[in-house]
């Protein structure tokens, strides 16, 4: 069952990047607040992987300040309570700290030495049961014949040490797990570092581009949102989990009294029924009277396809 993370969720905020690196935060955002992001973390040895990447997870401004803004999380100065933290950490934190990583290194160790252990005998066996296999044969074609001359002959240096140490696979696999310990690079720094409040080193709303109130009326629509430059837009709107639905709109802001190009209208809506979705633009209503109880952004929405008629 997942975990619900306590809230408001820290979010880090390293590089002008907001990123997430808790993956309940992540399961939790997305299941319940319809908040996906774009993982960006990668294995040091395969730079240019470029599927299946992992945490962090990398919040676009518009995502970053809605959940701020309703209250579900905090952007926090990282840097700043990374150096807070490590100077008000005592010895004892620090030492038992390290001790952990080192037992966790010494675990890993073992469980990596065993598991090449357990390959080397399973290799071990099946050359020994090729021989066997091979003696058999030449025992069939000729059953009076020099056998044992043949297996005098085999260098029997390798296959002595395995038929005298197969039966204590055990001791064999303790000589080899005594090495130093692996390195452990934690993925957080909590512990030892402490979760921090919302009020300590915490940041101000992120700036957002003009296409923010779009941005937030679809979410509260029901819409997925992710990011749309491959398609030549600036948000992909999903009906539901990216993972389970196609994107159904091309999403495009613009202001309320910008000029639109007829040929740019025509060329967005064939692109977007070329890919199978719905060309969406929108922004925000400018009214000249307001009402008290009338809410002061309006925002509409049209959708254009291409139909060949």
């Amino acid at each position: 069952m997942a975990t619900i993370p306590t809230l408001p969720i820290p979010i880090s905020y390293i590089t002008d990047r907001y990123l997430l690196f808790s993956i309940d935060a992540v399961m939790y955002l997305r299941r319940e607040h319809h908040i996906c992001g774009v993982p960006i973390g990668t294995l040091p040895q395969i730079p240019q992987q470029n599927v299946f990447l992992g945490l962090p997870l990398e919040l676009t401004p518009e995502e970053a300040r809605l959940l701020v803004e309703k209250g579900i999380a905090f952007i926090i100065d990282e840097a700043s309570s990374h150096n807070s933290g490590l100077k008000t950490l005592g010895k004892e934190d620090k030492s038992g700290y390290l001790l952990e990583l080192e037992q966790e290194g010494q675990r890993a160790a073992r469980l990596q030495a065993e598991r090449k252990e357990i390959q080397r005998e399973e290799a071990l066996k099946q050359i020994s049961h090729k021989i066997n296999a091979e003696s058999e044969v030449i025992q069939a074609r000729d059953p009076a014949g020099d056998l044992n001359a043949l297996e005098d002959s085999e260098d029997p240096g390798l296959f002595t040490s395995y038929h005298q140490s197969g039966n204590q696979p055990a001791s064999s696999r303790a000589s080899v797990v005594s090495g130093a310990p692996m390195s452990i690079t934690p993925a957080t720094s909590y512990p030892p570092l402490q979760t921090l409040s919302s009020c300590e080193f915490s940041m101000p709303l992120p700036n957002v581009p003009t296409s923010y109130p779009l941005f937030a009326h679809l979410h509260s629509k029901g819409y997925f949102l992710a990011p749309g430059l491959r398609f030549g837009c600036q948000y992909l709107a999903y009906p539901g989990d990216p993972l389970r639905f196609h994107s159904h709109f091309l999403v495009v802001s613009a202001e309320w009294d910008e000029e639109i190009d007829l040929l740019d209208l025509i060329v967005c809506g064939r692109l977007g029924t070329g890919v199978k979705k719905g060309f969406l633009l929108g922004g925000v209503e400018k009214k000249s009277h307001v009402s008290e109880d009338q809410d002061s952004q309006s925002i509409r929405t049209f959708s254009l396809e291409w139909a060949g008629m």
